[in-house]
């Protein structure tokens, strides 16, 4: 299913499945795919963050990994020694990579949603919303 991802600053890109179809200003995007659903996002589209360094510490790495999507990020620089956080980190999709792919037709869809003030309101990798702020 095709989704159309929108920001407040009217900027807007195709997620079709994992990949990213298009990019552009919203009502050049909604006019070329009119039966694709629509999000709109209270901030800006960017490509997500690289994590360079430990993971957060949390109780169990499922929870270090989640930290992570807290904050926008959609790529590990460094892959983890402990199996069972790589395990979580290959289940999350999150890719091993010194940057995040760029939000361009034919990258796959990884990107976050960072509000005026810096915070992270939602993480999308590889076309699924694995992050939403209430």
């Amino acid at each position: 299913m095709l989704t159309i991802h929108s920001g407040s600053d009217g900027t807007a890109l195709v997620a079709d499945g994992g990949l990213i179809a298009a990019v552009g200003p919203l009502d050049a995007v909604r006019a070329a795919h009119p039966g694709a659903r629509v999000r709109s996002w209270p901030g800006a589209l960017r490509p997500g963050l690289t994590h360079e360094g430990e993971l957060p510490p949390a109780p169990t790495p499922r929870e270090r990994v989640h930290a992570l999507l807290l904050r926008g990020v959609t790529a590990v620089a460094t892959a983890p020694a402990d199996p069972a956080l790589r395990s979580a980190l290959d289940r999350s999709g999150l890719l091993p990579a010194r940057q995040a792919p760029p939000l361009e037709p034919g990258a796959r869809a990884d990107f976050a949603v960072f509000d005026e003030h810096g915070a992270c309101l939602a993480t999308v990798v590889a076309g699924r919303l694995l992050h939403r702020r209430a």
